[in-house]
């Protein structure tokens, strides 16, 4: 049973149409914007920060997954220009590659908001996540997780062909139950979790921050929401439309448009590319022109802004507790 693929529809297009034009001029500015700027973060941060807390550690990871996905999008556009001619294996690790590294993106973005969730909400226990060993394990753990749950596109995908044209913009399905538990794991791990975590983690951090007094630079601070912002606003509509199609996949009845197919599946990959963008951006004001000095001075904020609201946090529960000791003093003397 065939169904459409993940950022694609299955067909392989008769002749080049605006869908097509579309998707593969949003891949191409995604992949000239998105690579030199990615090298350049995993650069910076390597070679000149050297305060490796776990908010800087989560971004060179997320550069790097990125970069992976964008790295194959030459491949991409040339397939949907003309045909796919690497051969069915290639497909399946390509998309396979691009699945975990998606995945890994969806969950260093969760993983960062969960860290400053600890940090203004839970300081004490947020000691024991301090350590580096710790860190260390919640990676191994994160990309063993994407590693797994890119299989089912490694054993779906596979390269059709119409009219002579090849491509590998399908997926095959045994049974109907089958894309449905796909398209649930996906959905579900890919999107929906991720995004109630967010939600629930950055509520609940803004609510804190609004008992305590905390007096420093918002950039950071604003920074992290809006690679937040921008990971809901790429990834929703392609969840969306991925949802619809499928469930009229399973009806039998074609009711989502090309074009929209693959235009909101080019916008999943806008979302690799946007961050370094985003970081240069915040880093504009940092010195009168841009350059490495503005970067580095950002990834150095965004470094110490995390421990100086965890040393807040902590402060004002200690605070607390002492009052609440004193007051309990008081009423038995």
């Amino acid at each position: 049973m065939n169904s459409s693929s993940e950022t694609f529809p299955s067909q392989a297009p008769e002749e080049i149409d605006g869908g097509v034009i579309g998707a593969c001029v949003i891949l191409g500015l995604a992949f000239t914007i998105g690579v030199p700027g990615n090298l350049f973060v995993i650069w910076t941060i390597l070679k000149y920060i050297k305060q490796r807390v776990h908010t800087v550690v989560l971004l060179l990871h997320l550069a790097a997954a990125d970069l992976l996905i964008l790295i194959t999008l030459p491949l991409w556009i040339y397939s949907l220009l003309r045909t796919w001619v690497f051969g069915e294996i290639v497909c399946k690790l390509f998309v396979y590659v691009i699945m975990v590294c998606m995945f890994s993106s969806i969950f260093l973005i969760t993983l960062m908001s969960v860290e400053r969730y600890l940090a203004v909400c839970q300081p004490f226990l947020m000691m024991r996540w301090k350590s580096e060993s710790n860190m260390n394990r919640c990676l191994f753990l994160l990309w063993m997780l994407a590693l797994l749950l890119g299989v089912p596109a490694f054993l779906t995908q596979t390269v059709t062909e119409t009219d002579g044209l090849k491509q590998c913009l399908t997926k095959e399905f045994t049974s109907k139950i089958q894309l449905i538990l796909v398209l649930c794991l996906e959905t579900s791990l890919g999107f929906v979790l991720p995004l109630v975590t967010l939600s629930s983690c950055y509520c609940l951090v803004e609510m804190q921050l609004k008992k305590i007094s905390f007096s420093s630079k918002q950039k950071s601070r604003v920074l992290i929401h809006t690679v937040v912002v921008v990971f809901i606003l790429c990834w929703l509509p392609y969840h969306i439309v991925n949802i619809t199609d499928q469930v009229c996949v399973y009806i039998k009845h074609e009711c989502v448009p090309r074009s929209l197919i693959f235009s909101t599946g080019a916008l999943v990959f806008i979302s690799s590319s946007v961050n370094p963008v985003l970081y240069t951006f915040f880093a504009r004001n940092t010195r009168e022109s841009l350059g490495e000095s503005c970067l580095i001075k950002l990834f150095q904020e965004v470094a110490t802004s995390t421990n100086k609201l965890w040393e807040t946090a902590m402060q004002q529960q200690n605070n607390q507790r002492a009052a609440k000791e004193q007051s309990e003093l008081i009423l038995l003397s």
